[in-house]
């Protein structure tokens, strides 16, 4: 039996290539799948550099939109905005396809490299195993049954070191396992953000398909309304400043008029609130903003409110309590139907173009409730004169005067 345990132990570890490099040969070859993850790599980069300048000429065409802005009303200025504006959105949405596109080229390496690292791990768990099978083997001979199997006393003091470096690399070896694992675990957490950034840009990419659809589909009506002609276009514009004018003017009247009865008859005492406002809409997506430079009637008055995408006939509720201090209801597409609420601390909320209203004046509401259903598509019931698609123009104005909602509503998105 001369030599026989060592002979037993060179055997496993040839065969598991850990004679010279006990461990960390597996790191030389870590899987089959760098090359498929090199070459989806290069697609992202490509990806990347198309998106950049998708952005350039994305700014380019701000720009051109800015120095028409400039320029007198006219419907042909108007027109020409338009048809930029139209091309911008185009532009957005292949910007959004593509990072969509890059996301998704993105998921695809991090499986390969999850698959990678799992197949590593698994090698490492068989490598481990028996490094400690052997170890546990050979700590269990005595020294003095080990030292008789070898003819110099030099043999077995070289065979007791070489044991000692296995145990070393034992440690090495857990560790790296150990890190390995950790890495993992950090990439299957970046492919869950991935996957839920995809998902927010999918919705995005929806919802620019559908700004474009209604731009264009205001550029269509707008054509159709003014005959092309200048002398109807500008007939056209006095009649909605006059007509938003009108309804301002009554907004603010009224609620000076129910505020001031309100607090004479101390109906806010008792009205507790966070102080927050809740979205109106179920939605989240602006499609206009607080005096917001792209919106389409900005020649006439300049957009005081934001306004939230919203299917025609969505639940609209109030943003938190208070008094109904007008429901404006209408019969006809022509007249703009609206809600204002009246709150504590001089807040007041105003939601318009509603194809239905369920409060009536005077009436107590608390947050959450509903008090009508969203409109605003052209041509129905509510809608009023300045609309350009289905959404709820919503309001937030502090004593009386207009404030960025965005400021006030709860930050839950």
């Amino acid at each position: 039996m001369k030599k026989k345990i060592f002979i037993i132990f060179i055997s496993i570890f040839v065969g598991l290539g850990l004679f010279v490099q006990p461990f960390f040969v597996f790191s030389q070859n870590e899987g089959g799948n760098k090359q498929e993850i090199d070459e989806l790599n290069s697609k992202i980069s490509e990806k990347k550099e198309k998106i950049k300048q998708l952005e350039e000429s994305i700014n380019e065409y701000k720009k051109k939109i800015e120095v028409k802005r400039s320029e007198a009303v006219s419907l042909s200025n108007q027109l020409a905005i338009l048809d930029n504006y139209l091309t911008q959105t185009e532009l957005d949405i292949e910007l959004t396809q593509d990072k969509l596109d890059t996301l998704e080229l993105e998921v695809e390496a991090l499986n390969l490299s999850i698959e990678q690292k799992e197949q590593i791990i698994e090698r490492q768990k068989k490598i481990l195993s028996e490094i400690i099978r052997t170890l546990y083997y050979e700590n269990n001979k005595k020294y003095i049954e080990v030292m008789a199997a070898y003819d110099q006393f030099s043999d077995f003091y070289n065979r007791v070191q070489y044991v000692k470096s296995v145990e070393r690399d034992l440690g090495k070896s857990a560790k790296t396992m150990r890190l390995a694992k950790e890495d993992l675990e950090n990439k299957k957490t970046q492919k869950e953000e991935i996957k839920k950034s995809y998902e927010e840009l999918k919705e995005k990419l929806n919802n620019q398909k559908k700004d474009f659809e209604e731009q264009a589909g205001y550029k269509q009506n707008l054509l159709v309304q003014t005959q092309s002609s200048e002398m109807v276009y500008k007939t056209m514009l006095s009649s909605l400043k006059s007509q938003y004018q009108q309804v301002e003017n009554e907004i603010t009247s009224i609620e000076q008029e129910v505020r001031r009865r309100l607090e004479e008859q101390d109906k806010f005492s008792n009205v507790v609130d966070t102080g927050e406002l809740s979205w109106p809409t179920q939605s989240r997506y602006v499609t206009a903003y607080f005096y917001d430079k792209n919106y389409p009637y900005r020649n006439i008055f300049e957009h005081n409110a934001i306004d939230i995408r919203a299917a025609h006939g969505t639940p609209v509720k109030a943003a938190a309590s208070g008094y109904i201090a007008r429901a404006r209801t209408c019969t006809t597409a022509s007249c703009y139907a609206y809600v204002m609420i009246v709150h504590s601390d001089g807040l007041s909320t105003v939601y318009g173009h509603l194809s239905q209203i369920s409060v009536t004046e005077d009436q107590f509401v608390t947050r959450g409730d509903i008090i009508g259903y969203s409109g605003a598509t052209p041509g129905t019931i509510g809608a009023g004169p300045f609309t350009t698609g289905p959404h709820l123009h919503f309001e937030v104005r502090k004593n009386g005067i207009p404030v960025n909602p965005l400021n006030y509503l709860v930050k839950d998105y």
